[in-house]
């Protein structure tokens, strides 16, 4: 997601130089989208993260383990995740001694899904006036997936 095309909330994360909005999502151990928020791009990902986990709380009482990237790395998720419940989070932070790509385990999940979801054309750029709408679309997106998964099976 490069840009907001059709205005609504937006902002710029100059860490990742993004302008427009970002997509926290977090998705079960097969990549299948468990929750989502949609955010300016200036919010920081420890906070977009904090908010993501939020929502799916009463969802998923039984959810006890997350994993997630170095960019979450810190005391401020870690004290966030422990107001919320009995949540453990694993940082999942690629090796010093490695060189070039390499797959870590668990956290090229969302990467995928983000994959799978950006063969969508409605989602490639941001066109969506409002948040709720750029919500509504990806969960379109994902439940398109889900369905032509199950024709095939």
């Amino acid at each position: 997601m490069k840009t907001t095309e059709a205005g609504g909330p937006r902002g710029f994360d100059a860490g990742k130089k993004i302008k427009g909005r970002k997509r926290y999502i977090i998705t079960d151990t097969q990549g299948h989208l468990v929750g989502l928020r949609v955010h300016a791009a200036d919010i920081q990902d420890r906070d977009g993260a904090v908010e993501v986990l939020t929502s799916i709380r009463a969802l998923y009482p039984w959810l006890r383990h997350v994993f997630a990237d170095g960019g979450y790395a810190g005391d401020k998720l870690r004290d966030a995740i422990a107001t919320l419940g009995h949540w453990t989070i694993e940082i999942i932070k690629r090796s010093d001694a490695a060189k070039g790509f390499a797959v870590l385990m668990r956290r090229w999940v969302v990467e995928r899904t983000f994959g799978w979801l950006g063969r969508c054309r409605r989602l490639a750029k941001d066109f969506e006036a409002s948040i709720e709408s750029a919500v509504a679309w990806v969960f379109i997106a994902h439940i398109r997936m889900l369905t032509r998964r199950l024709a095939r099976t």
